[in-house]
């Protein structure tokens, strides 16, 4: 089962995700109820999501993106299009190393689009415009927070890497586990089950990337 942490409070971005959820919900002619039986979650949590009264963790985002088959970006970021009726978002994503550039070469530090996930973590894209198959983040992983329950891994299609700025922050792969401090980097497959958390007593930062994260070539082999 996995675990979110709410908040009491409508946040507009959260509010327009969830828009954007029940559309891909609806697109694929899945139920509220049929949705959280397949996610192995509570009806209540996914509608919650919705509403915009809960945050989603990594996890979660991750499940309902490759369930619904759309991507990560048309939930998190509101310069994409929203997914339409009756269309797969990712039917006609370029390649998995292919990649259209921002027209605005230059993304501000003060400017990033940014999202606060329900697992004490921090994305902010440090890119000017969504780019299909490609993440570039700065991450946070505030204390204690994790990609994903210590009983449950995330897998998805695509490569990452990642560059440790600050704090530690602990990367499980498969059966293997690495410690990051600060100037450290990984790279793995992210079809291999992987979670990551921060066991430390600050903030762990990091830049992130990820290529070819499409939403349903992995998850459903």
């Amino acid at each position: 089962m996995v675990r979110e942490r709410r908040v009491g409070w409508t946040e507009p971005e959260y509010a327009t995700m969830g828009d954007r959820l029940r559309q891909a919900r609806a697109a694929r002619g899945l139920s509220l109820r049929r949705l959280a039986e397949i996610l192995g979650v509570s009806p209540s949590l996914i509608s919650q999501v919705e509403t915009g009264r809960a945050k989603p963790s990594v996890n979660t985002l991750y499940a309902l993106a490759t369930e619904l088959g759309i991507s990560l970006d048309t939930l998190l970021f509101m310069d994409t299009e929203p997914p339409s009726p009756g269309v797969d978002g990712d039917n006609d994503s370029p390649e998995p190393f292919e990649a259209v550039l921002p027209h605005d070469p230059v993304q501000r530090a003060a400017s990033r689009s940014s999202i606060r996930l329900g697992s004490g973590v921090i994305w902010q894209r440090l890119t000017t415009e969504s780019i299909r198959n490609v993440d570039f983040l700065h991450v946070t992983y505030e204390v204690g927070g994790e990609s994903s329950p210590a009983d449950a891994f995330q897998r998805h299609s695509g490569q990452e890497w990642g560059y440790v700025l600050s704090g530690t922050l602990t990367v499980r792969i498969g059966f293997d586990e690495f410690l990051l401090q600060p100037g450290d980097a990984i790279s793995f497959d992210s079809a291999t089950p992987h979670r990551l958390f921060n066991a430390g007593n600050v903030p762990a930062t990091a830049v992130w990337f990820v290529l070819g994260r499409r939403s349903a070539d992995v998850a459903k082999r």
